[in-house]
């Protein structure tokens, strides 16, 4: 079978940056909890609304492909924000099942990180830019 590495990009782009979107979908309905949750760790409530800028924008970024390493730098930053202000007991824990507590965050990241290093591929809006 030939590879076809930028399919393999796009499947990856598309996964990531949807399932993430659906999250960010989620919260346009508010995020009080979220500048609770900054508030309480001593930061400024209005860095919450960095979560729409992690959420949404730079999911719909990486599924067209328009400055994917970028976004992805980003969107990377974004969890881990999310992991250690929120998550920062789980990281060492394993769920009921044997998983890792909290490896739904885990895919996220590692599957931007690898966007960082490989970009979009050849399917997307914009491939020319040292930031595809």
């Amino acid at each position: 079978m030939k590879k076809n590495n930028d399919l393999g990009l796009l499947i990856m782009r598309v996964s990531v940056g949807f399932l993430m979107l659906l999250h960010g979908i989620g919260k346009l309905k508010g995020i009080g909890f979220v500048e609770d949750m900054f508030t309480v760790k001593g930061l400024p409530g209005f860095l919450a609304n960095g979560i729409y800028i992690t959420e949404i924008v730079m999911p719909i970024l990486m599924i067209i492909g328009y400055r994917t390493r970028l976004a992805s730098i980003v969107f990377a930053t974004g969890v881990l924000v999310a992991i250690f202000l929120v998550h920062a007991s789980d990281i060492l824990k394993l769920n009921q099942y044997g998983g890792w507590e909290i490896e739904l965050l885990g895919l996220f990241l590692f599957g931007a990180v690898a966007l960082i290093f490989t970009g979009a591929g050849k399917y997307a809006v914009s491939t020319k830019s040292q930031w595809d």
